[in-house]
């Protein structure tokens, strides 16, 4: 029983990241609004898990680990992906991993978590809006993929 439940998670895993991978493959990059500025913009409803001036935190609709937060600058300011990023994005840069150490703490991830930022297309990036994926609450493999 137990062998067809792990069965069952790996192929619905598998489905999940292939239909990422399709999603990423065809995401064109772009400064157009994308869906995480009607989220900014409270056009599309989130369950917010932390927010301030600069950033806004809240749960993936897809959660790859027991804990997956999305964060956001609320400003994309041509942030479309890290290889955009300029040294006058450093700051931002540095709020959005700050903003991640404490969202762990806050949602009691002190046995560890997981960073990705995902960019390009080989990358997996399927919205073309700067953001951070914050996974715990279980153990991580290694290579992530």
């Amino acid at each position: 029983m137990e062998e067809n439940i792990k069965g069952r998670i790996s192929v619905l895993s598998s489905h999940i990241m292939a239909s990422e991978k399709a999603a990423a493959l065809t995401a064109v990059p772009s400064d157009s609004p994308t869906i995480f500025d009607k989220i900014i913009n409270k056009e599309i409803p989130c369950n917010v898990v932390y927010e301030d001036d600069k950033v806004l935190a809240f749960k993936d609709i897809s959660p790859q680990a027991p804990t997956h937060i999305l964060i956001i600058p609320k400003v994309k300011d041509g942030l479309t992906g890290l290889s955009k990023a300029e040294e006058r994005h450093c700051d931002i840069l540095g709020r959005l991993l700050y903003t991640a150490k404490l969202i762990a703490k806050q949602e009691g991830l002190e046995d560890g978590f997981r960073i990705v930022i995902n960019d390009g297309p080989n990358g997996c990036q399927s919205v073309y809006h700067l953001h951070i994926h914050l996974l715990g609450g279980r153990q991580m493999n290694w290579p992530p993929g």
